[in-house]
């Protein structure tokens, strides 16, 4: 497994290393990444073109051979259970590095009363500088019931200079999200819209530097950022994180590696808590023919007072991998720990419709267990099988609020919640044309004193693939299932004024999706999106229905 063991490096990342990835709208496309899941209507399920790539930066295209099996040590995190629709589009070998023109603007319009706007401009590759723009606005005047209308706009600007093996980068954000408590109990009459407004204001500015381009023994990366949160309420928090790491080559198949990790959170409400937040990881990383393992330790600490929190926590860091056949077949394991941050910033992504004064702690990964295999069948099918076990401290869950059903607190196990954990993949492509896979994971969780694993479904799955004809026509679909999941709600007892809580189930979600594109010329294109072909009526969380079907039409233009 020679050489195909990269380099950690020196990372200093401010600005939304507390929020959700979502955030600088990076996909990954890795085997063994995290699945982040998250079921919004209100959000268009944009899949990507096959044929084209609209990233210009600056990239060494890969040999014209078939890309041989690779593995990389990754600290895997529990499924936050909430479904990102967009299809993830498999790599795919560019030939050569032509001058694409990447930069597109695309106009659309649906039913439930919603404009689709998305843009992407940059420059063209440039051995100096890489810069860009993109905008994306969708909304919707009209939902499944009354007040449930959303809108929601981003802008991100970035930019990377290059001097020698020097690379000077940075990045910002502005989203602005639009939503209303709609999950009231219809009985409730004279609701008016200002007293169920939510509006949030996300600010994000990061600054980084690294050389990685470098042949130096000695590579690094550092960089600072800076992220502002508002709602329409009392909330605010604002965030200025840190990441340093250096790599130090001991020989062509050693190295030394440490990270080091800050965060500073302010978060008021009705009253303010500044929250601290710091990570140290040194390993010895070592990529043998066969054989790689990676031994070190990861020491955190966070001042968090919620749930009696653990101030400071040592990990091991224990991880191999063994290449059993050439380029077909790896095993895998490890035993980890980590201790993952958590802000209002990625939980409000996750779910919009929270409570005020929560009560926010960062979840301690107290053990991490794990093993798996992956490879390739032949050139065209890979696939991926893990099974973990995993023991967590102050992992959240969202219910709804006693004082208004309407609204989700943060509710927290006293003890430890421990999961086991199952998940498969298997992808089959063929070159531009075709593309298929399916994707599933299960998750058993045993919980000390919560009666159930509220708004985390154990089970979620995803079929999706993409079909190409002749570049013109290009078709791009998913199927998913989520498994239910339970909320407690307050209900009136008959004939009693009183309220009782009582245990919900959500619905099993069946969702399939499906966009189709045709190009008429190089420069312009129309499509179509479906949502929720099949119609159904269905809640991921506890009294917020989510749309039927929704469809946009529209035209593109690429220059």
């Amino acid at each position: 497994m020679k050489n195909r063991f990269r380099i950690s490096g020196l990372t200093l990342t401010v600005g939304l290393l507390l929020a959700s990835p979502t955030v600088w709208a990076q996909k990954t496309t890795g085997k063994l990444e995290d699945a982040e899941i998250v079921v919004e209507k209100s959000r268009v399920n944009e899949l990507p073109e096959a044929s084209r790539n609209f990233e210009k930066f600056k990239v060494t295209p890969p040999e014209k051979k078939i890309k041989p099996l690779s593995y990389k040590f990754t600290d895997y995190k529990l499924a936050q259970q909430d479904i990102n629709l967009n299809m993830r589009v498999l790599t795919i070998k560019q030939e050569d590095q032509l001058p694409i023109p990447g930069n597109y603007l695309k106009l659309g319009y649906g039913n439930y009363g919603t404009p689709y706007l998305k843009g992407y401009f940059h420059n063209n590759r440039d051995e100096q500088y890489s810069y860009g723009a993109d905008i994306s606005h969708i909304s919707s005047s009209k939902g499944p019931v009354e007040n449930s209308g959303v809108s929601n706009t981003s802008i991100n600007l970035n930019g990377e200079s290059y001097a020698d093996a020097l690379t000077i980068g940075g990045k910002f954000s502005y989203g602005r999200d639009r939503y209303n408590f709609y999950g009231y109990s219809p009985r409730v009459e004279g609701i008016k819209e200002d007293s169920i407004k939510q509006l949030f204001n996300r600010v994000a500015v990061q600054g980084y530097l690294n050389n990685k381009n470098s042949e130096s023994p000695l590579q690094y990366q550092a960089g600072i950022g800076v992220s502002i949160f508002r709602d329409n309420f009392a909330a605010r928090e604002s965030n200025v994180a840190i990441n340093l790491g250096a790599g130090y080559a001991i020989s062509a198949m050693s190295r030394f590696n440490v990270a080091a990790e800050f965060s500073g959170i302010s978060y008021q409400d009705s009253v303010k808590t500044n929250r601290g937040f710091f990570k140290l990881k040194p390993t010895y990383d070592v990529d043998g023919e066969r054989f790689d393992y990676s031994l070190g330790v990861n020491i955190a600490y966070t001042n968090d007072e919620v749930n009696d929190a653990r101030k400071m926590n040592i990990y091991p860091v224990l991880k191999i991998a063994y290449e059993v056949a050439d380029d077909k077949l790896v095993l895998f394991g490890g035993l980890t720990g980590d201790l993952q941050r958590t802000s209002l910033y990625q939980l409000t992504q996750e779910n919009p419709f929270l409570n005020s004064n929560l009560q926010i702690a960062d979840v301690n990964k107290a053990l991490d267990v794990h093993g798996g295999i992956t490879g390739n069948v032949s050139k065209n099918l890979s696939f991926t099988a893990r099974v973990s076990y995993l023991s967590y401290r102050n992992l959240y869950f969202f219910n709804n609020a006693v004082s208004d059903s309407s609204r989700f607190d943060l509710i927290y196990d006293p003890d430890n919640t421990n999961v086991l954990n199952f998940f498969g993949e298997l992808v089959y492509k063929q070159a531009e044309k075709l593309r298929l896979g399916v994707r599933t994971e299960y998750n058993k969780y045993k919980t000390a004193d919560l009666e159930k694993p509220f708004h985390r479904p154990a089970t979620q799955a995803t079929f999706f693939g993409s079909y190409n004809i002749y570049n013109k026509l290009f078709f791009n679909g998913e199927l998913y299932y989520i498994s239910s999941s339970y909320g407690r709600i307050n209900r009136p007892t008959l004939g009693n004024t009183e309220l009782n809580q009582v245990l919900k189930q959500t619905n099993n979600i069946v969702d399939f999706n499906l966009k189709a594109d045709y190009r008429f010329t190089n420069k312009f294109s129309t499509f179509v999106m479906l949502n929720n072909i099949l119609n159904k009526k269905y809640e991921r969380f506890v009294n917020y229905p989510n749309k039927g079907l929704n469809v946009i039409g529209g035209i593109s233009y690429s220059f």
